[in-house]
């Protein structure tokens, strides 16, 4: 059986490398640390399909290094102590040389799993390489956390797309035999939503839904058959994303029968159950926030419940909770508040804080006269004093607008008799 596009067409070197330039490309944070062949255990955290497994190989290959594989998915314990052994006889220890250990989706690994890797990275009998789509933070325990390094692949950009599609139509053997006219590529990019893997997947198969040699790719051709092939849900990319997006967006938009749909489709793909709780305890906070805070915890206690069970229990509470978040009331106030806060910071800098803002732990510092007008809230009536929160050049400046619920209208009235006109509330 022939190989997939993807894989025919893999980059053998950096040279052949698309994308991530920050990382290897002329002054890229990797790229000396692979021509020197010093290579520390790190983690390509990263979308699917950015190039994280080839990079691995890359690394291997440049540094003249043993490489073993592992996936998260079907290896276990045992099988990690036997690649070590084979790691510890295949290279000296404490050299530049010591072989590469790859793990694919580490953040599957389970903590039993990943402890079994300390030995070895600790003592230098691999260096260890580990992919991710997820935050490592989350899914890496902070002991291997602390002996890696961290770095961040980026979805592929339009031009690195079409540079994809334009490199395997003239290295790819069976494409360089085809007359391929590229007349529109909007679908193809759109589809692959910055995954370079599914991005050739398409193109591969509307080239070969083809029967002639000469292949006109148009916008409505793409669409006509993806929608014919709709691939079943793939946890570990392709539909990933686009079936937790509707998810997301049926929560947001108060359809629990859209929100329960697209979770039985992740439960039956067998999706991780953290990912999916951790997705709606992102929403309680960015799209119903102060309109309704038990969100946020019930959202927070799903995720601790379903950690504890997992399947098939999980699918229960991970119901209860999806319903409870699409059946509440709606706001992404506090979501726009820090956005609006965050621009501004980076259009004024490092603005001075006010001095009776200042804290004033030094004699030197006192005399400077450090919080002498500050006014102690809880020394007023209504545990309220007015005064300048922000600095001069701000002032009056509101970040926060409550949204228009029930709660945060209560929370407007709240902040308008405090503050009267100040703010516009």
């Amino acid at each position: 059986m022939e190989a997939p596009l993807a894989e025919r067409i893999r980059p053998q070197n950096l040279q052949e490398y698309i994308s991530q330039s920050h990382l290897v490309g002329e002054q890229g944070s990797l790229t000396h640390q692979i021509a020197r062949g010093i290579i520390p255990s790190l983690i390509l955290w990263g979308p699917p399909g950015t190039g994280k497994t080839t990079l691995a190989q890359i690394m291997a290959q440049e540094s003249k290094r043993p490489f073993y594989v592992l996936s998260a998915i079907n290896s276990g314990v045992k099988d990690i102590r036997d690649v070590i052994d084979k790691a510890k006889q295949s290279g000296g220890l404490f050299t530049a040389k010591n072989p590469i250990l790859f793990i694919d989706e580490i953040h599957r690994f389970s903590k039993s799993q990943q402890d079994s890797l300390l030995a070895a990275v600790e003592k230098g009998w691999v260096t260890l390489i580990g992919a991710t789509t997820e935050n490592p933070s989350f899914e890496v325990i902070p002991a291997l956390l602390s002996r890696c390094q961290v770095y961040i692949l980026n979805p592929f950009s339009k031009d690195d797309l079409e540079a994809l599609l334009h490199r395997a139509m003239v290295s790819d053997e069976l494409l360089k035999t085809k007359n391929i006219d590229l007349k529109e590529t909007e679908a193809l990019l759109r589809l692959s939503g910055g995954d370079g893997r599914k991005l050739l997947n398409i193109f591969e198969l509307v080239i070969n839904a083809s029967e002639s040699d000469s292949i006109e790719i148009t916008n409505e051709k793409v669409m006509q058959l993806v929608q014919k092939n709709t691939v079943l849900y793939d946890k570990t990319g392709e539909q990933h994303y686009d079936i937790v997006s509707a998810f997301i967006k049926s929560i947001r938009g108060s359809d629990p029968n859209g929100a329960v749909y697209w979770l039985a489709r992740m439960i039956e793909g067998g999706e991780d159950v953290k990912f999916i709780a951790r997705r709606m305890l992102i929403l309680a906070s960015e799209d119903i926030g102060n309109a309704n805070p038990t969100a946020l915890i019930m959202a927070n206690n799903t995720f601790q419940a379903v950690t504890t069970i997992g399947y098939p229990e999980s699918r229960i509470i991970l119901s209860q909770c999806a319903v409870y978040l699409a059946t509440s009331a709606k706001s992404n106030a506090s979501y726009m508040a820090i956005n609006k806060a965050q621009q501004m910071v980076k259009q004024t800098g490092d603005l001075p804080v006010p001095i009776h803002l200042r804290n004033a732990p030094t004699k030197l510092m006192k005399e400077l006269g450090y919080g002498d007008e500050y006014k102690y809230s809880h020394d007023f009536a209504n545990n309220f004093a007015e005064q300048e929160f922000l600095p001069d050049s701000l002032s009056n400046t509101a970040f926060y607008e409550p949204g228009n619920n029930a709660r945060e209208k209560e929370l407007r009235q709240f902040l308008k008799n405090r503050w009267q006109d100040k703010y516009g509330y």
